[in-house]
């Protein structure tokens, strides 16, 4: 029963990907047909993103009060009605209008669902988890390819998206006394929780984090879904304005980008009993300014199809191994507090990276996407390589103790 339930939250996972990828994809035709200026890609995909910081800072509270599946029910159901609303959508007006509903159901199932499987499943579904996320955002620009290589309109590709999320409602709907079931099993102790192998290491946190430790972690965060957003957002304008693509195949490699995460990130599951999240975070975040070399350097538009699989190989293990050192970091006392602060400030950096770099690109060319990117890998590496550093001094403190 618990597998089955499993496998309804990888789904959901899958579905919580789909949209994350579209409207970058879609954008490139979507802008003239609406009249908008390029960087109206930005307001809206940080108008989405503050849906899901409001929704993902209360999702706590009401998945206590009404139940995890309740709200993921509601939750997909808010994502496949805003989905269908931009497929109809007159205006730009009206797209920021059903921008607000996407957010607040992705934020809310998201936030929900890793907290459900973290506290009740073994922890290797975590990072395979986030690896279903990424097959749904490899889907969505395919998805998106296919309609526009069709002749057939970006409408048609959100129609298709939004179709797919009201599969996942009725799934839900259906599944609901499962939910219930569950949840009964595990309040008299009879449902599967997490061995003590699979718990959270690392030391009790008696002393108080270091204000700076935090800062350089939270710099870190942002800086990650900055670069991540900002990719997966205007990769397919890069390529059509700068590189000479079609629209339909721009969407196609932005989807490679989003494969890179998602194999990456697969990969990562096993590479975790050989190497360290330090390791694997300072390999990531090497692998990615590679990545954002090719991209920069003036070269064949077939480097860039490299360039945007390397990035996304590269910021495959990054996110899911800071979010498994942060007990190890700071205790295991404070490390649902400062991850709720790394999560708020990783939604931060999706919000106002991306719609900088729409700013900055309406002032100049979108020819300063790969620049913007590099430098705000390196700004990520920065800080992490400043945070071990800090760890490191501390550690030798205390042996020499």
């Amino acid at each position: 029963m618990g597998t089955l339930l499993l496998l309804i939250i990888y789904l959901a996972f899958i579905s919580l990907g789909l949209p994350d990828s579209l409207l970058g994809s879609a954008w490139p035709v979507m802008r003239p047909e609406l009249g908008a200026p390029i960087g109206m890609a930005g307001v809206l995909s940080m108008t989405i993103s503050i849906g899901t910081i409001v929704s993902s800072l209360i999702s706590g509270s009401v998945a206590r009060r009404f139940g995890t599946g309740p709200v993921t029910l509601v939750s997909c159901i808010l994502t496949a009605g805003a989905l269908a609303g931009f497929s109809v959508a007159p205006s730009i007006i009206w797209l920021m209008v059903c921008a607000i509903p996407l957010g607040l159901g992705a934020g809310a199932v998201d936030s929900a669902l890793n907290h459900y499987v973290a506290a009740r499943y073994k922890a290797h579904h975590m990072s395979w988890l986030h690896c279903f996320w990424g097959v749904g955002a490899t889907a969505g620009p395919i998805i998106m390819a296919t309609f526009l290589n069709g002749n057939a309109s970006w409408r048609d590709g959100y129609q298709a998206v939004a179709g797919i999320q009201f599969t996942l409602v009725i799934v839900l709907l259906v599944s609901l006394p499962l939910w219930r079931r569950l949840a009964a099993q595990q309040s008299t102790g009879l449902g599967d929780k997490p061995t003590e192998g699979d718990s959270l290491s690392g030391h009790s946190g008696a002393g108080k984090p270091h204000l700076k430790s935090v800062m350089f972690a939270l710099a870190c965060f942002l800086f990650y879904c900055g670069v991540e957003t900002t990719v997966g957002l205007w990769g397919s304008s890069y390529l059509v304005k700068m590189k000479g693509l079609a629209a339909d195949q721009a969407a196609l490699w932005v989807s490679i980008y989003y494969a890179g995460i998602t194999i990456g990130r697969f990969i990562t599951g096993f590479v975790t009993f050989k190497l360290t999240n330090r390791q694997l975070i300072r390999t990531g975040q090497i692998t990615t300014l590679a990545g954002t070399l090719l991209l920069l350097l003036p070269l064949p538009a077939g480097f860039s199809l490299c360039g945007l699989l390397v990035a996304g190989l590269g910021l495959s293990p990054i996110f899911p191994c800071m979010l498994h050192e942060t007990p190890v970091r700071f205790g295991e006392a404070r490390a649902q507090k400062i991850m709720g602060y790394q999560m708020a400030m990783a939604y931060t950096g999706s919000t106002l990276l991306p719609p900088l770099l729409g700013l900055l690109a309406g002032y100049t060319t979108i020819g300063i996407f790969p620049f913007f990117i590099a430098t705000s890998a390196a700004a990520m590496l920065l800080f992490s390589e400043r945070l071990n550093v800090f760890f490191g001094k501390q550690s030798a403190s205390r042996n020499s103790i």
